[in-house]
C-alpha cells in the first residue's frame, strides 16, 4: 500500500514537472494594439453589426476591463501613448501633449521632433528625445541583452515613436505626403524589407482606386443620431486631392495598411520565432473621418467600427498563423480622447461662451502693470496656460509667490473661468483627486506658471496659434483587453488606471517594469 502511494506521488510530481517544462515561462511575443479614439460605449453600442472574429472574440475570450482611466488632464495622442508604454503620467515621462511651449526659446515644441535625426522616406526629423523615462520596449531590450526584436507600426509617427521608446529595432509610420512607410535614423538603418515593400506594394500604387462606401446596407446604421440627413456616403482618395494621404489616415482603410506591414514584418524578421520574448506594437485609427463630428458623419463612424472589427479579426488570424495565439500575449486599448467637437448650437440654450487666451494674457499684463509698474510681466501664453516673465519679476525684486497668487485671483474673475492654478499650488499645495489629475500633466520645464480651468461647454480660442477647442469634462471610458497567452476570460467594471498596462505586461514577460511605473500589475488576468 505504501509503495502504491509513493509511486502515485512520484508520478504526480513527474507529470507536474513535465507540464511546467512544456508551458512557456513567458510569451514568445507581446503585441500592444492601441486604437486611437476607440470608445467603450461605441464598441458596445455597435455590437449587433459585428462578426464573430473581432471585438466579440476579444470580449468573449479575453480579460476585459471596461473602465480604464487616464489619470491626467488634456489627454491627446502623444501623451496617451507615452503613458501607456512608460506606465506613468506626463509629470514623470515629460510628454505633455502633441505640442507644448518651450520656456527657453518661447517656441512650440513637437513631441517627437528632433533636428539631430533625419527621417527616412520623409522630411520629418524625429526621435523620442523628449521621453524622460524608460518604456516597456527599453526594459525588454535591457533584460534580453539586446536580443529581443522590437518593432512599432502605426499610421502616425507619435504613436510609432512613443510605443517604440528609445531602444526598439525600428518605428514606422505612413508619410502624409507620399503614402510611403517611413522611419528615423535614430533607430539605425532602415530595414530592406520595408524599402522593398514601399517599392512594390506601397499605398501610393493603390490609393487612387480606393473608395470608401458603406460596408453594410445603410439601413443598418441607426445607432448614432445625426444633425445631417445622410442617405449614404462615399469618400475617394484620387490624385486631385492634395491631402489624400492625410485623409486616408483617418479612414478605416488605414488599419488594413497597418496589417499589411505587420504581415511583411512576420515574413521578413524573426519576431516571435524563438524563445526570446519579442514585442510588436501596433496602432490603429478608430476616430471619425477627417476629424469630423459624429453628428456630421454618423454613418461613417458606425461603418468605421464595422471595418475595424474585421481588421482586428484579420490581425488575430494572422498572429495565430505566424506565432500562435497561445504563445502571444495581446493587449488592446484606446488613446482615451476624441477629437474636439463643435460648440453646441444656441438654439438648445446650453450655457456656453468663448474664452480668448490672448485677451486674458493682455488683461493680466495690464493688471500687473497697474500693481507693480511698467513691464512685460506676461511673457507668453499657450492653450490654457500663462507664462510669466521671471526675469522681469526678479529685476523688480518682486515676490514670485505674491505675483502668482495675484495673477490667479485676477484671472478667476474672468467670464468662463472655473479656477486658476499656480505652479506652486500644483506642486506644493493641498492634495485632492482633481488637483492630482492637473498636476499629473504638469512639467516644471515646459508648463506655464498658471493653468486656467475653463467652464465645460465653453470654447478656448487662441487666435495666434489658430486653435479652438470646446471644453468637455465628461467621463470617457477606455477599454483594456488582455487576450491570448494563458489569459482567463473575465470581465471587470471597476476603474483601472491605464498606467497599469506596462507593469502588467512586464510582469508576465518576466522583466522589470519601466523605471517610473509605480502602479501594481494586474496579475489576475491569467489562469
Amino acid at each position: 500500500m505504501k509503495e502504491r502511494i509513493l509511486t502515485s506521488l512520484i508520478t504526480a510530481f513527474v507529470f507536474a514537472t513535465m507540464q511546467s517544462q512544456t508551458s512557456p515561462i513567458a510569451p514568445k511575443l507581446v503585441i500592444g494594439l492601441t486604437i486611437d479614439q476607440l470608445r467603450t460605449d461605441y464598441m458596445e453600442a455597435f455590437s449587433a453589426l459585428y462578426g464573430e472574429r473581432g471585438f466579440k472574440r476579444l470580449l468573449k475570450e479575453g480579460c476585459v476591463y471596461y473602465n480604464g482611466e487616464y489619470d491626467f488632464i488634456n489627454v491627446d495622442l502623444s501623451s496617451s501613448v507615452a503613458a501607456l508604454y512608460t506606465g506613468t503620467t506626463p509629470y514623470y515621462n515629460g510628454i505633455l501633449a502633441n505640442r507644448w511651449m518651450d520656456r527657453r526659446s518661447l517656441r512650440l515644441v513637437n513631441s517627437v521632433s528632433d533636428p539631430s535625426y533625419m527621417g527616412i522616406y520623409t522630411s520629418e526629423f524625429t526621435s523620442p528625445q523628449h521621453l524622460q523615462v524608460s518604456t516597456l520596449s527599453d526594459e525588454l531590450k535591457v533584460s534580453t541583452n539586446g536580443d529581443a526584436e522590437i518593432y512599432s507600426i502605426s499610421p502616425t509617427r507619435e504613436m510609432a515613436i512613443f510605443a517604440a521608446g528609445h531602444a526598439a529595432n525600428g518605428a514606422f509610420w505612413l508619410n502624409d505626403e507620399t503614402g510611403k512607410w517611413c522611419g528615423s535614423t535614430y533607430y539605425g538603418g532602415f530595414p530592406e524589407w520595408i524599402s522593398s515593400y514601399n517599392d512594390r506594394d506601397g499605398l501610393d500604387f493603390r490609393i487612387d482606386n480606393i473608395t470608401w462606401g458603406p460596408y453594410l446596407p445603410v439601413t443598418s446604421y441607426q445607432y448614432v443620431a445625426s444633425e445631417v440627413k445622410q442617405l449614404s456616403f462615399e469618400h475617394d482618395f484620387s490624385d486631385e486631392r492634395a491631402d489624400k494621404y492625410r485623409k486616408f489616415k483617418t479612414s478605416p482603410y488605414v488599419n488594413d495598411e497597418v496589417n499589411r506591414l505587420v504581415n511583411a514584418c512576420f515574413a521578413n524578421t524573426n519576431i516571435g520565432k524563438d524563445n526570446v520574448p519579442d514585442l510588436l506594437t501596433i496602432g490603429y485609427y478608430g476616430g471619425n473621418y477627417d476629424g469630423k463630428s459624429d453628428r456630421e458623419y454618423a454613418m461613417e463612424i458606425q461603418d468605421a467600427y464595422v471595418r475595424l472589427d474585421n481588421t482586428i479579426g484579420d490581425l488575430l488570424d494572422l498572429i495565430d498563423r505566424k506565432v500562435g495565439l497561445k504563445n502571444t500575449l495581446i493587449f488592446v486599448t484606446s488613446t482615451g480622447y476624441i477629437d474636439s467637437e463643435p460648440a453646441d448650437s444656441a438654439q438648445f440654450k446650453i450655457p456656453t461662451g468663448e474664452f480668448h487666451i490672448d485677451r486674458c494674457g493682455a488683461l493680466l499684463n495690464m493688471y500687473l502693470m497697474a500693481v507693480y509698474g511698467q513691464g512685460q510681466y506676461v511673457e507668453t501664453y499657450y492653450d490654457q496656460q500663462i507664462y510669466l516673465n521671471h526675469k522681469v519679476i526678479e529685476e523688480k525684486e518682486l515676490n514670485l509667490t505674491e505675483v502668482l497668487n495675484r495673477s490667479a485671483d485676477f484671472i478667476v474673475q474672468m467670464s468662463g473661468v472655473r479656477s486658476a492654478y499656480t505652479s506652486q499650488r500644483l506642486l506644493l499645495g493641498a492634495w485632492n483627486p482633481h488637483i492630482d489629475k492637473i498636476r499629473n500633466n504638469f512639467n516644471l520645464n515646459f508648463s506655464g506658471d498658471i493653468y486656467i480651468e475653463v467652464m465645460p461647454g465653453w470654447s478656448v480660442i487662441d487666435e495666434y496659434y489658430h486653435m479652438k477647442k470646446v471644453i468637455r469634462d465628461n467621463y470617457v471610458s477606455v477599454p483594456i483587453i488582455f487576450f491570448g497567452y494563458n489569459v482567463t476570460p473575465k470581465t471587470f467594471y471597476d476603474p483601472i488606471k491605464i498606467t497599469a498596462i506596462a507593469p502588467t505586461i512586464a510582469h508576465f514577460m518576466r522583466i522589470r517594469a519601466p523605471n517610473a511605473a509605480t502602479v501594481a500589475p494586474l496579475i489576475t488576468i491569467t489562469k
